[in-house]
């Protein structure tokens, strides 16, 4: 195992990851982000981007692509390997920040490290996952092409998901346990307009059966406490559970303080009660989650931490 030194570390890869990868180099940092798995975050868990000032109707691979491809191009280093762990010496005051190969060492980190979907709890759930049960319409939708989907969530991200799949499935079905859908309006209405969506309140899915593939569904009517099962023959049906997000906070326990959910309290420069670590992204406690926000707390996490090292970002 090689150990490596940098000014600065930048764990994760999303929008936040890259925003401070790109600030950091207009610093000229020695700087080096580590993504464990795809570039982008959960930027790829979606297909269409609307909400991004500047950029209408944007193709969420596309976005990415011109996210790294700014960064790279004013000298970010990005490179593919999964942080173990990191700790904090407070006598050297630097981080180490291990991976399967390598210890990186830094007077100061970015954790930009996201979260990850939350899952429903029903049963069969792991069984099925990645054979009729998904987390992500965008990665898994084409398979469920001309079939019968269920979207378990009422949120903005099921419902999201649930326009994005109607352009694909036969029928979708929203599994929504309250009375209402808590989804921004402009999507309730979207929704409520497409006539290949249907909408399950007061629902929930208790169990997902089958051989190799989900054919039995047993759903609970919340309102009368009773489970009724539906048959469909095995690979014509497929459930998307979108019930949130879980921040993955784990790799900085003992290092920053978290709230009730789990997610990183930071100071307004995106710092934490260690020195030298800032925190960025979907991982943060905050009120607003979306992609223009990551970025932003990956600017404000770049720029403190250059200031922090006494190489303040200019203009």
């Amino acid at each position: 195992m090689g150990t490596i030194s940098h000014d600065l570390i930048i764990i994760g890869g999303g929008p936040a990851g890259l925003s401070a990868a790109l600030y950091a180099s207009r610093s000229l940092l020695d700087a080096v982000t580590l993504e464990r798995e795809a570039i982008g975050g959960q930027m790829m868990l979606t297909s269409d981007v609307d909400n991004y000032p500047g950029v209408p109707s944007a193709n969420a691979f596309d976005l990415v692509d011109a996210m790294r491809s700014q960064a790279e191009g004013l000298g970010a280093r990005i490179e593919m390997a999964p942080v173990t762990s990191i700790e904090h010496d407070a006598k050297t005051s630097l981080f180490r920040v291990s991976t399967f190969s390598d210890e990186y060492l830094s007077p100061s980190v970015v954790a930009a490290l996201g979260a990850r979907p939350r899952l429903a709890g029903f049963l069969g759930e792991h069984e099925f996952t990645g054979r009729g049960v998904s987390y992500c319409a965008t990665c898994d939708g084409m398979f469920y092409r001309n079939k019968h989907v269920f979207v378990i969530g009422g949120g903005n991200s099921a419902a999201e998901e649930a326009l994005f799949l109607s352009r694909i499935a036969q029928r979708v079905t929203m599994v929504v346990r309250k009375d209402h859908l808590r989804a921004q309006s402009a999507l309730v209405a979207e929704l409520e307009r497409d006539q290949k969506v249907e909408i399950r309140y007061l629902t929930s899915i208790v169990a997902v059966e089958g051989d190799e593939l989900p054919g039995v569904i047993t759903f609970r009517d919340n309102a009368l406490g009773r489970d009724y099962v539906e048959t469909y023959d095995e690979g014509s049906v497929g459930v998307f559970v979108l019930v949130g997000r879980e921040p993955e906070s784990g790799l900085l326990t003992g290092l920053v303080d978290l709230d009730e959910s789990g997610y990183v309290l930071t100071d307004e420069r995106m710092g934490t009660r260690t020195p030298g670590l800032y925190v960025a992204g979907d991982v943060r406690s905050k009120p607003l989650r979306q992609i223009v926000t990551a970025a932003a707390d990956g600017a404000v996490a770049a720029t403190s931490a250059a200031a922090f090292l006494g190489r303040p970002i200019e203009g």
